[in-house]
């Protein structure tokens, strides 16, 4: 049986179609039900920052729950300072978290230094939250190869930009654990529009057959570019997906943090502790454009988006903190200098970064590289006859 949540801020559930024709057929003496399924959905803070429910134990250590409120803020700090950077022409084109800041945080903090993250370009928070500078992001996105050689763990994958291909990566990465036996995780994360790439179909069947150590997080953020879900996928779900690949699908709130995290941390052990992959769903909405080079305003309505900032996670979080005497105006005050201050040096840094010469662009491409190629580079690099 399927589980979905049409109100997922409350987590209600409702009996999917599917169940209904299997209970009938039952019912009428017809074709036996062979297997059952659910999809669960999980959601702790209400958009007000109440509980709904019995909080995982985790959400006791204020120290822990600040961190994560310090790193959402800290992104959307940074996210808008990218963008003023883009519009005055010196960052390329950018992507922002603005409403999904819970899921890319929540996602890495459940997450151990030794297990790989495979990002989407949208994940920031993450990158951040495991040790990326600031300025090396800025330096990607400002076209240095450079920025990927980040400060983070070092066999983090660098950005995937092309829709859903570091899936198979992930998969990949599983494998080799697997196959060293060692205890670590795979986190690959992309939105709600790679779910319909058959890299990610095959990815998972992968994962599934193997059980490989995978955990797949998919932020279903209602729009792939000006794609709405609807026109996407026939799915109540995008968790139930895991299912045909043989493995168990959770749908989160994605503007919880609280929910982000406890179903990463149960899902990152479960692989570890060799169950096999999962995937998680997180709802969320993407309250910007898609990227800088976008402009939502020609496929949605504004009435729409002013909606869902109602539902967005950082005042979510805040409301909950101050409610439960964990955060207050002064220490809010001091946390908005201080991104201020961070993000302000970074750039700093990324600006005063000498560019590459332009030959470089053929570092990496060969191990040696061929002469038609090597005589490119000297041309460029002024060597004399070519």
């Amino acid at each position: 049986m399927f589980w979905s949540s049409t109100n997922y801020q409350h987590g209600r559930h409702n009996r999917s179609r599917s169940d209904d024709v299997a209970s009938k057929k039952m019912a009428d003496g017809g074709l036996p039900v062979v297997a059952r399924f659910e999809v669960r959905h999980r959601n702790y803070l209400a958009p007000d920052g109440s509980i709904n429910r019995p909080l995982p134990a985790f959400a006791s250590d204020a120290n822990l729950l600040v961190s994560l409120y310090r790193a959402m803020v800290l992104l959307r700090s940074f996210d808008r300072k990218a963008v003023a950077l883009q519009r005055t022409g010196r960052l390329g084109t950018y992507a922002v978290s603005l409403g999904q800041e819970a899921v890319s945080v929540g996602i890495a903090s459940a997450m151990r230094s030794e297990d790989v993250l495979l990002p989407s370009y949208r994940d920031n928070g993450a990158l951040l939250w495991r040790g990326v500078n600031p300025e090396e992001i800025l330096l990607f996105w400002g076209g240095d190869e450079r920025g990927n050689h980040f400060s983070g763990p070092v066999e983090d994958f660098p950005f995937c930009v092309p829709v859903g291909s570091q899936a198979p990566h992930a998969a990949g990465v599983g494998y080799a654990f697997k196959l060293r036996k060692e205890p670590r995780v795979a986190v690959c994360l992309f939105g709600d529009g790679a779910t319909s790439k058959g890299d990610v179909y095959e990815a998972m069947n992968f994962a599934g057959v193997h059980k490989l150590p995978v955990v797949f997080v998919a932020t279903n953020n209602q729009w792939a570019i000006s794609v709405p879900l609807r026109l996407q996928t026939g799915c109540e779900t995008l968790a139930q997906k895991a299912i045909a690949a043989g493995f168990i699908g959770e749908q989160v709130d994605g503007s919880d943090v609280v929910a982000v995290r406890a179903a990463a941390e149960e899902a990152v052990a479960a692989a570890r502790d060799g169950q096999g992959p999962r995937f998680i769903e997180a709802l969320a909405y993407r309250l910007g454009d898609h990227t800088t080079s976008d402009d939502a305003s020609r496929y949605r309505q504004e009435a729409e988006v002013q909606a869902r900032w109602r539902e967005e996670p950082i005042a979510r979080l805040r409301a909950f903190l101050v409610g439960q005497k964990m955060w207050s105006k002064a220490e809010e005050e001091r946390l908005a200098a201080e991104c201020h201050e961070r993000v302000e040096a970074a750039v700093e840094r990324y600006l005063a970064t000498e560019p590459r010469r332009p030959e470089t662009m053929f570092d990496h491409l060969y191990a040696e590289l061929p002469e038609v190629y090597a005589a490119q580079r000297r041309e460029l690099a002024g060597e004399g006859d070519v």
